[in-house]
């Protein structure tokens, strides 16, 4: 192996640990927290959660092995049930941070009516319809036999190994593409822009009215003034900083292996193996940003693993105390005899 290789495979267990460790604190947190469960966006990330971690099972580990042995590590059939085990999985993921935005859109613009627009039953509703989404071209693709070791990737994925099935091969991948990464990409532009634009006149609203008490209160210390300001373009940012992250992220992982794809369907343009790998990997990190992104750095999951680790230390600390206690039991009829 060359040490681009090295390189590479190291990068893929790293992803996979991280990816499995974070998706399982946030199974964790929704188990134990029942504020959690209740809440409409939880079946969303636990959506997003089951498919992270059926990633970082079957599809990485795969890849991992095709890096090493540079050539299909499995059967024919466990290679196609984990290309369309990829597949699906990467649109379920991709529908499911779309359908977070919507409920984040439906929350912020129309706050009255959310409990009304936006419960269990819809939540279901929107997640069979992105259920069957995902499920319906991985099947096409798999009776098609369009599932298979792809050498660029080093993975089990789409791939047609038929040329003369190459133009229907290549309007499905366009299809495939436009519906997947490009619908979500849309809908999560459109939805986040307009909380940001709610978001942004709310802070307007609430500077005027910092501006106009900090003008009325003119015997307040300039400390205290320059900390009102200081919170006014925190709070200016922090919204900029979220949407940033949700839209950014999504790109950043996505884009490259998607522009990828499109482009080793021309076959004028040649791509770098180890390119196809690196796209590969930057659309697994993605399984390990949603756990920090979407719940592990918000306030009520950082709460809830608080609570388990101190259950934990007191559960150990009491079983360590009745350890200790046991001996000095034991010696006391000795003693009394």
């Amino acid at each position: 192996m060359s040490i681009w290789e090295l390189l590479l495979a190291f990068v893929v267990v790293l992803l996979m640990l991280v990816a499995l460790l974070a998706n399982v604190l946030v199974l964790m947190c929704f188990l134990y927290s029942a504020d959690i469960r209740k809440q409409v966006p939880g079946l969303f990330i636990l959506n997003l959660t089951f498919c992270n971690l059926l990633m970082a099972v079957s599809s990485m580990p795969l890849t991992l092995a095709g890096i090493i042995s540079k050539s299909q590590p499995a059967g024919e059939q466990v290679c196609h049930v984990v290309g369309f085990l990829e597949t699906f999985l990467t649109t379920n993921s991709m529908l499911s941070m779309a359908a977070l935005s919507i409920d984040r859109w439906i929350a912020v613009v129309f706050p009255l009516s959310y409990h009304s627009k936006m419960r269990y039953r819809d939540a279901a509703l929107i997640l069979s319809y992105t259920w069957l989404h995902s499920a319906s071209f991985p099947i096409v693709a798999a009776s098609l036999s369009w599932v298979g070791f792809h050498h660029l990737y080093a993975s089990c994925t789409l791939y047609n190994k038929r040329p003369e099935d190459r133009t229907q091969f290549v309007i499905f991948t366009g299809v495939f593409h436009a519906l997947s990464f490009l619908l979500s990409l849309v809908v999560l532009c459109f939805t986040y822009l307009k909380v940001l634009k709610v978001a942004r006149f709310h802070c307007k609203r609430i500077d005027v009215i910092t501006m106009q008490t900090l003008v009325l209160l003119v015997d307040i210390h300039p400390s205290v003034r320059e900390r009102c300001l200081e919170e006014q373009r925190r709070r200016r940012q922090r919204a900029t900083k979220k949407i940033s992250t949700f839209i950014g992220t999504f790109i950043l992982c996505f884009a490259p292996y998607v522009i990828t794809r499109l482009v080793e369907l021309s076959s004028v343009v040649h791509i770098n193996a180890h390119w196809g790998i690196i796209s590969k990997c930057l659309a697994y990190s993605k399984a390990v940003s949603d756990p920090f992104v979407y719940s592990l750095l918000r306030h009520q999951y950082k709460k809830t693993w608080k609570d388990i680790i101190n259950k934990i230390l007191k559960r150990s600390s009491i079983n360590s105390s009745a350890l200790a206690g046991e001996p000095h039991n034991r010696n006391l009829p000795q003693l009394s005899e």
